[in-house]
């Protein structure tokens, strides 16, 4: 595949194998037996590489698939708003909060305003620029929208958990504890620790469309294997 033709369409069940070792493209399955190919992306260390999805560069048909996927997913923790977690997270958070029916939806942010307050701010990094700290905000306007209310916090993708964790952090300053944490995609197990770290019930709350492995080298070049 062209780097430009992933994530923008489906494959019908069955067409994908199952299969123990990969090239370079992993074929994550949905619920429902389609397929949605993702290009793997080697690990900075060497030896490991991950599957990615980039839900923003995704095809509207795509995007909205994995938002009916997780709203459904997530409809049985009867949310009452959706809180999305930058960057990518946003575009995932808009769609599950209107297959939920929701009229709006709460996103956080790393750009500060002048009117924010820092105290309602924690560090963030992530996976994907581990190297990059940067610092997650709360609108103090959207205060009342969470208050007192059934929280799902929302991301694209959830690795190592940082970015979870974050999120769950700062609405905790806030006074707010999400009853649920979704994405699309949950990348191997690592965010399971810093997740349990927080509260031993964060990994039973956590739901996703899809799950997909650490993948590990093969002795051949360019070979993974689950």
């Amino acid at each position: 595949m062209q780097p430009h033709e992933f994530w923008q369409e489906f494959e019908p069940e069955g067409e994908a194998p199952e299969a123990l070792s990969f090239a370079d493209v992993y074929p994550a399955r949905l619920p429902d037996g389609r397929v949605l190919r993702l290009p793997i992306r080697p690990r900075a260390e060497g030896g490991t590489g991950l599957a990615s999805l980039i839900i923003s560069q995704a095809s509207f048909h795509v995007q909205e698939s994995l938002a009916k996927a997780l709203a459904e997913r997530a409809a049985e923790f009867s949310p009452e708003v959706v809180v999305g977690l930058p960057t990518l997270g946003l575009t995932l958070a808009s769609a599950v909060a209107r297959r939920l029916r929701h009229e709006r939806y709460v996103p956080l942010g790393t750009s500060k305003k002048f009117w924010y307050d820092e105290a309602l701010s924690v560090p963030l990094s992530s996976v994907t620029s581990p190297d990059h700290e940067k610092r997650l905000y709360l609108d103090p306007r959207m205060l009342p929208l969470i208050a007192g209310k059934r929280v799902l916090l929302v991301d694209d993708v959830i690795s190592s958990g940082s970015s979870a964790a974050a999120g769950i952090t700062l609405l905790a300053a806030c006074g707010v504890t999400p009853i649920a944490l979704g994405a699309a995609m949950l990348q191997s197990d690592r965010w399971r620790e810093t997740l349990s770290a927080l509260d031993p019930s964060w990994p039973e709350k956590t739901v996703a469309v899809f799950s997909t492995p650490l993948l590990k080298r093969c002795g051949e070049r360019g070979c993974w294997m689950a």
